[in-house]
């Protein structure tokens, strides 16, 4: 049996299902973009590391499980199961996860390099002087079209069964391509036309594009919105909720909690922003990038232009200077930039798991779940341990994937080709961590009287202040007198309201200090934890990558 995803028209993350890889079609994904190129995925694996013991495929936990033997020696030949999946994203996460399978398994690769195959040959048979491929019937393209469409899993087994002859996963997909069209009248007569001209890293390339195109649009960068969102509303709810500042660890001057969490929402739209201006760019010239094959063969054609044509009809970006592989320079950029996006949020898992430390926050608990295998009393803060400890694994992946990618030795080397197959490792770990810290927003209540009671302790705060009004009204060494009375000493409301009734300020400013407490002086905090959402609805277009 094989773990499987269904989509119905109505969303992507509908209905999951345990499905034969064999018999097992797929429904047609609702994302806009895929649509118009006829996309339609049935879930596969996401991490590369996860093996295939003996040709075997996954078995569910909802299923039963097997070990088909165990050798004297101890090793274990065991079916590949949420068990013994060696990647934790397809095993004890998977649920969690496969969205993202459709687009960066090994099955969604396959998938998109029939695409772009067949849409090249669609391409051809439009150019008047490739007269050997003439415009195809309506009935023939239907047909390729369908070979699309109903792309199943079967018909990936297929391609691997010939890619063991081969030994080349591309070419796999042209011998595909030519055994199923080889019975059709019209299309059997230009068999050879598939992959013309052609490396491999035209297709794959076009392919990887829009294997990361799907992936973002439709999965990553609708949960990094849900995220944002969930922490603005932490903004503005908590708005005006005063709370003790600490710089390097100490009390400092007052804020509000709401203006806090503020300040993850606004940086982490603006690097949403950025991910979603990064152009994704496909290359289409050949061998080296000089069209060599093509103007042999056709040298009349304007190659270059075709060839941006083409790619420009995939939804991506045209990169004319190339040598045998796109340079990856905008995966470089992409992947920093996610890479960025997850360090603002190991910056608020660990904030947040500090407050929930100072009892600032409590957390719901749920009927069953256990905190400490010792200890009955623990409600550990783990979702944002959780989604700590996965961002660290996913920048990992990725920052390899954004050093690596732009260095290939002279015209190409085949270094990437193993680096991009774990895409998905990187952006999985991201949306589990995501998901994580989504799941402990949720769970997270304010304790107001935790911070009311760290801040009745601390009128220190109040130096500040008071030194800054004196400044104002040339009272001599206002900071000097303000340390003294404050610096290693305990301070409390009487000894500052005494000092303020000693201060030689105007009637009306000394009035104002007077009334001012830790509670109340919290600036503009509550002013720009409401407007939150102002600021980032003028960051927020365009939603989706170009």
């Amino acid at each position: 049996m094989e773990l499987g995803t269904s989509f119905s028209a109505s969303g992507v993350n509908k209905k999951m299902f345990l499905s034969n890889p064999i018999t097992q079609k797929s429904n047609v994904l609702p994302n806009s973009w895929l649509n118009q190129l006829n996309f339609s995925f049935p879930a596969r694996k996401i991490c590369s590391c996860r093996g295939i013991a003996k040709g075997s495929t996954i078995s569910s936990l909802k299923t039963q499980e097997k070990v088909t033997g165990m050798s004297s020696n101890h090793s274990q030949d065991l079916e590949l199961s949420s068990l013994t999946a060696l990647c934790p994203l397809d095993g004890r996460y998977w649920g969690k996860v496969k969205e993202l399978a459709p687009f960066m398994s090994e099955y969604g690769l396959i998938r998109v390099r029939i695409l772009v195959e067949i849409k090249w040959l669609i391409k051809m048979s439009q150019i008047p002087q490739i007269v050997e491929v003439p415009s195809f019937s309506e009935e023939a393209q239907t047909f390729l079209h369908d070979l699309i469409d109903g792309f199943s899993m079967n018909d990936a087994l297929e391609v691997k069964k010939i890619e063991r002859v081969t030994n080349h996963d591309v070419k796999a997909v042209e011998y595909f391509l030519k055994q199923k069209c080889q019975s059709h009248p019209e299309i059997s007569k230009v068999l050879e036309f598939f992959h013309f001209a052609c490396t491999s890293e035209d297709i794959n390339n076009l392919a990887h594009a829009l294997m990361l195109k799907g992936a973002l649009n439709t999965v990553i960068l609708p949960v990094m919105d849900e995220l944002i969102k969930a922490i603005c509303d932490m903004a503005t709810t908590h708005s005006s909720v005063p709370m003790l500042s600490r710089t390097h660890g100490q009390p400092a001057s007052p804020t509000t909690l709401g203006k806090e969490m503020a300040i993850f929402a606004y940086r982490l739209s603006r690097e949403r922003k950025e991910i979603s201006q990064i152009e994704m760019l496909g290359k289409f010239a050949g061998a080296v990038g000089n069209y060599n094959a093509h103007v042999a063969a056709y040298p009349e054609i304007n190659w270059p232009e075709i060839a941006e044509e083409f790619v420009l009809s995939l939804g991506l970006e045209f990169n004319p200077y190339v040598p045998q592989i796109e340079t990856h320079d905008y995966m470089a950029k992409l992947f920093h930039s996610i890479v960025q996006f997850n360090n603002i949020l190991v910056d608020f898992d660990r904030d947040v798991w500090g407050y929930i430390s100072l009892g600032y926050f409590k957390q719901t608990t749920k009927a069953g779940e256990i905190g400490s295998s010792t200890m009955p009393h623990k409600v550990n803060p783990i979702d944002f341990e959780n989604s700590e400890g996965n961002l660290g694994v996913a920048n990992g992946d990725l920052s390899h994937l954004s050093t690596k990618l732009p260095i290939s030795r002279w015209q190409r080397d085949l270094t990437d080709s193993t680096v991009l197959r774990n895409m998905g490792v990187g952006l999985g770990h991201s949306l589990l961590a995501y998901r994580s810290a989504l799941q402990g927003i949720q769970k997270l209540q304010v304790n107001e009287a935790a911070l009311m009671e760290d801040l009745d302790k601390t009128w220190e705060v109040l130096a500040e202040p008071i030194q800054t009004v004196m400044r104002r009204y040339g009272v001599p060494e206002p900071y000097e007198k303000l340390k003294e009375l404050t610096r290693g000493r305990a301070v409390n409301k009487e000894s500052i309201r005494e000092f303020i009734q000693k201060l030689d300020i105007p009637a009306d400013a000394k009035t104002s200090l007077l009334k001012l407490t830790p509670h109340t002086y919290v600036g503009a905090a509550a002013e720009l934890a409401k407007n939150v959402n102002e600021a980032i609805f003028l960051l927020s277009s365009p939603y989706l990558l170009k």
